[in-house]
């Protein structure tokens, strides 16, 4: 059996398309909507749409917790009888055949701990970060000065290379859409909720393939994914998870590994970005940091 966890926060209506599109698969034995605080209506419209649905769990979260402490919550609510875990963002429209084929995939591949399928733009093309490599201190940097043009293009994203034709192993795949063997993410602790928005399905990925389980892409499925409908209202502050989550990451597996001075220059190139990136009429406004850069030790 499937469970499908979706977290979510002010994404309108959107969740109600999702839902259904998930609910209209036989697989998703269960369905679990995790709110963070949301002020809109989406919830109210949920429970007139689907609460006759008895697959449906719905938990309210008082405030925002972040969205690795919400999967984790979520989680502790699956079936014991879910073999498979779905974590899908509420901006995501599934085509009919996706979870069918994952499913597929991951029974006839007993060494795969996660996939992930084509994740769309909803103008067909394929969005970024869908399968990508993870980074480390030394293609960060490559990264960096090549956006800062100081040296050749590198990129993170695969999504300019051409689409393979068939089944691939990465190293990461996008957080939007995750499907996991539960005894997996239960032997890797599920997610670490140091990260509170941004960089946690990387750090899923990386321990994934610690714990000597393969991450595969599937590209002849897809979802359309309409990215950013649930922080649209605050970019800077957004901007500021990614960038807190980046470091977090860098600290957690690279420190030690690559020694003091390239993880300070990391660190510093890191914030310099963040800095670069902030237009000037974004800091005029009110910005309250939160907590996550405290939790990055």
């Amino acid at each position: 059996m499937l469970t499908v966890i979706i977290v979510n926060y002010n994404a309108g209506n959107l969740l109600a398309a999702c839902l259904e599109t998930v609910l209209l698969s036989p697989v998703a034995g269960q369905v679990i909507v995790i709110d963070n605080g949301s002020t809109d209506d989406s919830l109210v419209k949920v429970r007139q749409q689907f609460s006759p649905d008895q697959r449906l769990l719905l938990l309210e979260n008082r405030r925002n917790l972040g969205f690795s402490r919400a999967n984790n919550i979520a989680l502790e609510h699956v079936l014991p009888e879910s073999r498979y875990v779905l974590f899908l963002n509420p901006d995501c429209l599934l085509t009919e055949a996706v979870i069918d084929r994952l499913l597929d995939f991951m029974e006839n591949n007993q060494d795969v701990g996660m996939a992930g399928c084509l994740v769309t733009n909803p103008d067909g093309s394929e969005q970024r970060g869908c399968r990508r490599l993870i980074p480390n201190p030394r293609n960060t940097l490559g990264a960096l000065f090549s956006r800062w043009r100081l040296s050749s293009t590198f990129n993170f994203n695969l999504s300019e290379t051409p689409l393979p034709v068939e089944p691939v192993e990465v190293e990461a795949i996008s957080g939007s859409f995750m499907f996991a063997r539960q005894e997996a993410i239960e032997t890797i602790g599920g997610f670490d909720e140091g990260y509170f928005l941004h960089c946690e399905d990387l750090d899923l990925c990386k321990r994934m393939s610690l714990s000597g389980r393969k991450i595969f892409f599937i590209p002849e499925v897809q979802v359309v994914h309409y990215q950013g409908t649930c922080s649209q209202a605050r970019p800077l502050r957004i901007s500021w998870y990614k960038h807190c989550g980046m470091g977090r990451f860098y600290h957690k597996f690279y420190r030690r590994r690559y020694g003091l001075p390239l993880y300070l220059l990391v660190s510093a190139a890191i914030w310099i970005h963040f800095a670069l990136g902030v237009p000037k009429n974004m800091l005029s406004g009110r910005f309250q940091t939160v907590d996550i850069c405290q939790k990055s030790s």
